[in-house]
C-alpha cells in the first residue's frame, strides 16, 4: 500500500475543502482552495483523490441519470434524494440556467430539465472536468466519490438514518451519527470534531472526511465501482461512483 497522502475532496463555499490522510496512522491536515486544480500543486501530492462531484459526462442521459446515480441509489434508502441526476455535457457547459434546461431538453430521454440544485454545482463539475480532460496523468489519481455512499459503506453497508441537514439547518443528530462513523474508520476524533476552516461548514467537514476514508479503500485496493461494469464518457473518463 502507498504510505504517501491520499485525499478527500468536497466542494463548500469557499471553493474545496481538502481532507488529507495517510494511507495508514492518524495525521490529517485540512486545507481550503480556490480551485481543483490546486491539489495538484499541493506539496503533499496525493495519491488518490476521491471528490464528491461527478466525473465523466455523457453525450445524452436516459432515465435516472447516468449509471452512477442509478446504482446508487437503491443502497442509500431514504438519502437517495442527494444523490443528483447530472445531465449531459453540453447543458453543463451552457452559459445560464434557462439555456441549460433547453439544451438538457434536447439532450434527455425522457426530455427533462435541470434542477436548480445541481445546476448551482455545474461550476464546480466543469472546474473538474476541464483538468481531468487537460492532465490525464492528475486524472488518473481522481475518483468520483459520494459521501452518502461512503457513509452508507462506513456503516456495514447500512443506509444511515438520519439526515445531515433538515430545511438547510445542520442536524445534530445526523452529524453525530457521521462522526461516530468517522472515528470507527480511523480518522482522529480532534478533526472529526474540529471547527471547519474558515469557507466550508460541518457538514463539508464530515464528507470531505468520508471522501478520505474512501481514498483510504482505494488506495488499499478494497474500494468498488458502481455500477461495477461501467460506462465511458467521449474523453474516456470513466462513470462511476467508488465506495
Amino acid at each position: 500500500m502507498n504510505e504517501g497522502w491520499l485525499a478527500g475532496v468536497d466542494g463548500c463555499p469557499a471553493g474545496w475543502i481538502v481532507a488529507l490522510v495517510r494511507s495508514r496512522g492518524e495525521e490529517v491536515r485540512v486545507r481550503i482552495v480556490a480551485r481543483f486544480a490546486d491539489i495538484a500543486a499541493m506539496p503533499e501530492a496525493p495519491a488518490v483523490i476521491a471528490v464528491d462531484m461527478p466525473i465523466g459526462l455523457p453525450e445524452r442521459i436516459g432515465r435516472g441519470g447516468r449509471g452512477p446515480e442509478r446504482a446508487v441509489r437503491p443502497l442509500i434508502g431514504v438519502r437517495w434524494s442527494s444523490v443528483f441526476s447530472v445531465p449531459s455535457r453540453a447543458a453543463i457547459y451552457a452559459p445560464d440556467y434557462r439555456a441549460a434546461c433547453r439544451v438538457a431538453l434536447d439532450t434527455s430521454d425522457p426530455p427533462r430539465q435541470v434542477s436548480k440544485q445541481l445546476y448551482m454545482i455545474a461550476p464546480r463539475i466543469r472546474d473538474v472536468d476541464e483538468i481531468l480532460r487537460a492532465d490525464p496523468a492528475f486524472g488518473g489519481r481522481v475518483f468520483e466519490v459520494h459521501p452518502e455512499v461512503a457513509f452508507w459503506r462506513l456503516n456495514g453497508n447500512q443506509p444511515l438514518g438520519e439526515p445531515k441537514k433538515v430545511k438547510a439547518t445542520p442536524h445534530a443528530p445526523g452529524l453525530l451519527l457521521r462522526r461516530r462513523l468517522l472515528v470507527g474508520a480511523g480518522l482522529p476524533p480532534t478533526v472529526v470534531d474540529a471547527v471547519p476552516p474558515k469557507g466550508a461548514g460541518p457538514d463539508d467537514l464530515l464528507d470531505a472526511l468520508a471522501c478520505a476514508a474512501i481514498a483510504r479503500r482505494l488506495a488499499g485496493g478494497c474500494a468498488e465501482p458502481f455500477p461495477t461494469r461501467f460506462a465511458r464518457d467521449s474523453y474516456g473518463l470513466p462513470m462511476a461512483i467508488w465506495a
